[in-house]
């Protein structure tokens, strides 16, 4: 049976905000970044696609570490974010600068895929037309793209809900204000007779990842059953 405190909830209600807000941040990145990955010929491609997957072989304490670095007090992004009075680090923000960071790899990779489906022939079709850069953009990538941003959005959701190295080096622990749920777990973990709160925390954590596949998957049919009627 769950046992939930008010401070339980408030990490789920946490994580839900830090992993709905890494998403939207990460979307357009990851879309844009998929895109050069995909179609452009740049010759620093193998680079760029390097250093974006890089957070996926390193250790999450790694990735933390190195943003606490660049927005710390003393960080070169962090002196400016001092100066505008816009404190990251130690607060929710910081621990959805982690999750966008260590997201973002499965987001790109996720619609780098979709796109490198889409026949390049339609691409040049759309330009011999005389459609401009953006409203091939519109009106044929990014529909044709839905099923991948779907995806790449759920996984990064996913993701940053279950996010622990980096958020806590950088964001901290902080009961009510930077606790996410698998924070919270590990506070329990490490509380005697604190089994019962882990436990219940765990169970809903299953019940979410579960709910969000299920979505992942009714969006993504509507999507493809959606495209096939318009093709």
């Amino acid at each position: 049976m769950l046992s939930l405190t008010p401070s339980d909830l408030q990490a789920i209600w946490l994580s839900f905000k830090v992993a709905t807000t890494a998403t939207l941040i990460t979307l357009p990145v990851g879309f844009a970044v998929a895109w050069v990955l995909a179609f452009s010929r740049i010759r620093w491609k193998p680079l760029l696609d390097g250093l974006i997957n890089l957070p996926l072989v390193l250790p999450p304490v790694v990735i933390g570490y190195m943003l606490l670095l660049l927005l710390g007090r003393q960080g070169p992004l962090g002196e400016l974010f001092n100066a505008l009075g816009f404190q990251i680090i130690f607060t929710w923000r910081g621990a959805v600068v982690a999750c966008s960071v260590i997201g973002l790899p499965l987001m790109v990779r996720s619609i780098r895929l979709g796109m490198e489906q889409i026949d390049l022939q339609l691409i040049h079709a759309s330009r011999t037309l005389g459609a401009g850069f953006f409203d091939t953009l519109l009106s044929l990538v990014l529909p044709l793209s839905i099923p991948s941003l779907v995806t790449g959005g759920t996984l990064c959701f996913a993701r940053s809900l279950g996010e622990f190295g980096a958020t806590i080096i950088l964001a901290g622990n902080i009961p009510g204000l930077t606790q996410t749920i698998p924070l919270a777990i590990y506070d329990y973990t490490n509380t005697p007779g604190g089994e019962t709160g882990a436990l219940s925390l765990c169970l809903v954590s299953i019940v979410i990842s579960y709910l969000v596949l299920i979505t992942n998957e009714i969006i993504m049919r509507r999507s493809v059953h959606g495209l096939r009627k318009v093709s």
